[in-house]
């Protein structure tokens, strides 16, 4: 299966309930490439990384988490702005919630291959 990164604020899917605005992730995964646009369906849609935005801490880490889960976005990766960068891995849990798979530094998850995650 062809995987392929997005742009930063490159790609979004997800349309917010009463229809309007949407977000847009720091980093997407597709399971095969996107077309050259920035509103896409989630059909392909893989996983959705944000990083913590001082400041914006309670958005990043409530509101987008549970958006995402609505839109049944398979994982959410939350990247900290703290010491180590620590990334919270969550995936979709079968409640329709995010749950947390695992916590682990930035600098160790870069020296994996993104298939040993989302299997």
């Amino acid at each position: 299966m062809a995987r392929r990164a997005g742009p930063a604020g490159g790609r979004h899917p997800h349309r917010r309930p009463n229809g309007e605005g949407a977000r847009i992730p720091d980093l997407t995964l597709w399971s095969k490439p996107q077309p050259r646009s920035v509103w896409l369906a989630l059909t392909d849609l893989l996983l959705v990384i944000e990083i913590v935005s001082p400041g914006f801490e309670a958005i990043d880490e409530m509101v987008k988490r549970h958006e995402y889960a609505a839109a049944g976005i398979p994982r959410y990766w939350l990247v900290d702005q703290d010491a180590a960068l620590t990334v919270t891995l969550h995936h979709l849990g079968r409640s329709g919630e995010y749950e947390v798979a695992t916590k682990m530094p930035l600098a160790w998850l870069l020296n994996t291959a993104p298939a040993d995650h989302l299997g």
